[in-house]
């Protein structure tokens, strides 16, 4: 009674393709995230070039640099979609097989037997799969001078995922313009979300990212110019998002300290600022007592929570900016 079912059972095993399409947004982008568990970035890839630029081999992660293969790039979104569409299709191939046992079953009844008994397949009408939803245009779009690959983010990107380059003026300069349209793009959010709750949270989020994304920039922009003088020994792995370190770095390389490029007021700011971006980082806003020692901040106790407001992440970005252009002044051949 069940051949058709059986059969199609026997079909089914092994390793099967099913093929799914990803919609991309009205200006033709994908959105892809970051394989890397530390990292889980997302970003969109202008659709053209994911196909026809981006390697299926290496895809480079724009924030982070992680490298991986072309298909483990989907978004959370993206892979439910494919598990409900892979399955969907199973269900589908099962469900015809079993409507074509009830008609054969049914076929076979004699018609005009004092007892007849049919079968019926009760088949509730397919949910139709569309591709997740696309998330809001991505605010900041850069083109890659390396290789023309067309990709998006919200907030900083350091690395073009085709190729990997790494323009560090161009980068930087495109990831604090990137925080600033976040920063500039908060009242849309608060009006785009009716629960006030998910708006604070999500605008809180939005300000503490772009308080880290700028140490980041300033981080990866310092260690380009300091990788001009390459005379010196490489400086150990993140010494660029420690002041003083990096500020020691640098007086080697140039005989300039950082309190040659801005004030004392613009240091103790931008002291206060990196020690809140390692809160964030490492202690989820946490304040400690190395905290309170390295920065002076008395506002705060060890063990309350650290509040970024907009206003001092875009002060920490203005700073960034003058000391970043004072650096690169003097890595300047004459």
């Amino acid at each position: 009674m069940f051949d058709e079912l059986l059969r199609e059972l026997r079909r089914l095993e092994g390793t099967h393709k099913v093929s799914v399409s990803i919609a991309s947004d009205a200006d033709g982008y994908l959105d892809r995230e970051c394989p890397s568990e530390e990292c889980q970035f997302e970003f969109k890839v202008h659709d053209d070039d994911w196909r026809d630029t981006v390697r299926d081999e290496e895809v480079f992660c724009p924030f982070c640099g992680h490298t991986a293969e072309s298909g483990d790039w989907c978004t959370q979104e993206q892979a439910e979609h494919l598990k409900k569409a892979a399955l969907e299709h199973v269900q589908q191939r099962i469900g015809r097989a079993m409507n074509r046992d009830a008609e054969n079953w049914n076929r076979s009844q004699p018609s005009r037997s004092f007892i007849s008994m049919t079968m019926s397949v009760n088949s509730r009408p397919q949910q139709i799969l569309l591709p997740p939803a696309a998330a809001d245009p991505m605010r900041l779009k850069i083109t890659c001078p390396a290789c023309a690959c067309r990709y998006a983010v919200i907030g900083a990107a350091f690395f073009c995922p085709a190729c990997g380059h790494n323009a560090s003026d161009l980068m930087f300069s495109q990831a604090i313009a990137g925080i600033r349209n976040a920063l500039d793009a908060l009242p849309s959010v608060r009006a785009a979300i009716p629960d006030r709750d998910a708006a604070d949270t999500t605008v809180r989020l939005i300000i503490e990212n772009g308080l880290q994304n700028a140490v980041t920039a300033f981080q990866r922009y310092a260690e380009a110019l300091y990788a001009r003088f390459p005379s010196l020994s490489a400086p150990r792995r993140n010494a660029f998002q420690n002041l003083k370190e990096g500020s020691e770095l640098w007086n080697g390389a140039t005989g300039k300290p950082y309190s040659a490029y801005i004030d004392a007021a613009e240091q103790a700011a931008l002291i206060r600022y990196f020690q809140q971006r390692h809160l964030l980082a490492h202690r989820q806003g946490l304040v400690d007592d190395d905290y309170v020692t390295r920065t002076g901040d008395t506002t705060y106790r060890p063990g309350q929570h650290l509040v970024v407001r907009e206003s001092p992440v875009r002060e920490c970005l203005s700073i960034v900016e003058t000391l970043i252009a004072a650096m690169a002044s003097d890595t300047m051949t004459p």
